[in-house]
């Protein structure tokens, strides 16, 4: 079964508001198996806007993710954060279908992952699917593999565009060579002018549960 993920990215601006916030939300996410993949860390913004801060979290398939944040014990965390930052906050069903050719079968390294999180709208789908046959093999050389790629997802929060795509690398250093290397940017041409784009380069946080 696909895994589910919040995905949200917050401006604060009442940083002692925001720590009473991410003091209550432990319950929650112990009580629906939230695992961290992202929260804060470093980031890079390669194309289109993105806020501040940055968290990825894993649950064990959607309608988890989803129950999780409807919950009575995240609701009462989430009404610090109203009052401390501004958020736009989308939940995604994972992606469970076949994963780039990688060199070393994808094995671990012993540094924090990286991640790209893209929210797209296409506008030109037949040169998109170009774009996306071209963009399994550029990833695939540095270890990437998907997440999230388009499925279903509920905006629950501010406003982000229509597809979420989410890529796991073995380390931020990659995910950032990745994205810079000459296979994916031509890739890219490839979809310049058909689709507009949100991507962000964002590193991992280890998997705490807090």
């Amino acid at each position: 079964m696909p895994k589910g993920y919040w995905i949200p990215h917050i401006d604060i601006h009442d940083p002692e508001g925001y720590r009473a916030y991410m003091a209550a939300t432990p319950p929650a996410h112990e009580k629906y198996a939230g695992i961290a993949l992202v929260r804060g860390g470093r980031y890079e913004v390669v194309e289109g806007r993105a806020r501040s801060r940055h968290v990825l979290r894993e649950f064990p398939d959607f309608a988890t993710a989803l129950a999780c944040y409807r919950s009575p014990e995240y609701q009462n965390a989430r009404s610090f954060r109203l009052k401390s930052a501004a958020c736009d906050f989308v939940i995604a069903e994972g992606y469970d279908g076949a994963q780039p050719a990688t060199p070393d079968g994808g094995s671990p390294s012993p540094s924090p992952k990286g991640y790209w999180i893209a929210y797209v709208d296409v506008i030109e789908p037949t040169g998109y699917a170009a774009y996306q046959a071209r963009l399994e093999p550029s990833v695939g050389q540095f270890g990437g593999r998907f997440l999230v790629r388009g499925g279903a997802r509920e905006v629950v929060e501010g406003s982000v565009r229509s597809r979420v795509v989410v890529l796991e690398f073995p380390s931020y250093e990659l995910a950032r060579d990745c994205y810079r290397s000459a296979d994916y940017q031509a890739a890219k041409e490839l979809r310049d002018g058909k689709a507009h784009v949100d991507l962000l380069i964002v590193e991992g946080c280890g998997g705490a549960l807090a």
